[in-house]
């Protein structure tokens, strides 16, 4: 293996807004970028049909024909997109030193800049029904996704901060909110579940799971049961949103790359820095609190200009 190793100056791991943003920055900067899609090319956005509030599509597109521009983007600057993933990391801790990546588990390659940009996975039930209307009625993002069901009754999954939050969001311009929480009380703090309270339109459901999800192509309504009284009943409705949180993709870096409590990458200040020089992180592998297209492809962009600088700070 190693007598074929691969020496390059950037290498960008995942696909999605951020890793295709700093890609064209880092391209039309002459790093010569290599990108590792993953598994999942263009990144969760991939499973939104619609997509309405990226600046530069007046009539709206749809996910993958999005991340197909952000793509054909990036490859026109000369980005070398492969796809691929990553299993393997040997970061070196020193300024100016090389990273040696893995992929395929049998690719080695040498790098004098990482960004990381493998995003966040949401969690869903794991139902079947629930996974085969992912895109027609199921999403697990309201600020994406809700104002296509402006006017229509919803169904909210979850009974944390971000359940009360996407309910209270849908509230303003939904019929009719109902909050299913799987426990005799909600985990949200206080404040958020004042604010659950205090809105008229959300009925909160508790010692309530979701059975199927019902409809063929879209959704029309869930088979919901009451786990203390095991009465199923059905709830009309033709969105549901699951708000039961986000795994960040970031198990390759664990023990090696600073992260919280539940696995986001912590970056330095404003800026895209990892504890490890020349390793850079963007979108949603380090922001637990926004989690959208736009601000994702902000930080790639903000990725591309700080391994620009810093392989500039080594000459």
């Amino acid at each position: 293996m190693s007598e074929n190793i691969e020496k390059i100056k950037c290498l960008i791991i995942g696909s999605g807004p951020a890793g295709y943003t700093a890609a064209i920055y880092a391209a039309r900067a002459d790093m010569k970028p290599v990108m590792y899609t993953g598994m999942q090319m263009g990144g969760q956005l991939t499973t939104t049909t619609e997509v309405d509030n990226f600046p530069g599509y007046p009539n709206g597109t749809d996910g993958t024909a999005m991340m197909n521009d952000l793509k054909n983007q990036a490859e026109r600057f000369g980005t070398d997109v492969r796809f691929g993933l990553v299993t393997k990391v040997d970061l070196s801790k020193e300024v100016g030193g090389i990273h040696k990546v893995i992929v395929d588990e049998s690719k080695e390659i040498e790098t004098e800049t990482i960004i990381i940009s493998t995003g966040a996975t949401a969690k869903y039930l794991g139902l079947e029904s629930e996974q085969r209307l992912i895109g027609g009625g199921v999403s697990a993002c309201a600020t994406c996704d809700g104002f296509f069901y402006k006017g229509q009754d919803v169904v909210v999954v979850g009974g944390g901060d971000t359940a009360a939050e996407e309910a209270t969001y849908l509230a303003n311009i939904c019929s009719k909110v109902s909050l299913l929480v799987r426990k005799d009380y909600m985990r949200a703090s206080k404040a958020m579940q004042h604010r659950v309270d205090k809105t008229k339109n959300i009925e909160v459901l508790y010692n309530t799971e979701i059975e199927e999800v019902l409809g063929d192509n879209v959704v029309t309504g869930v088979k919901a049961v009451n786990n203390q009284t095991k009465e199923s009943f059905e709830i009309p409705v033709t969105g549901v949103f699951i708000a039961i949180g986000h795994t960040p993709n970031s198990d390759l870096f664990k023990g090696v790359l600073d992260m919280d409590e539940t696995g986001y990458l912590i970056t330095k200040g404003k800026t895209t820095h990892t504890n490890i020089p020349g390793v850079f992180a963007a979108g949603d592998i380090q922001d637990k609190d926004y989690r959208q297209a736009v601000t994702a492809a902000g930080t790639g962009c903000m990725a591309a200009l700080d391994a620009e600088r810093y392989l500039g700070s080594l000459e």
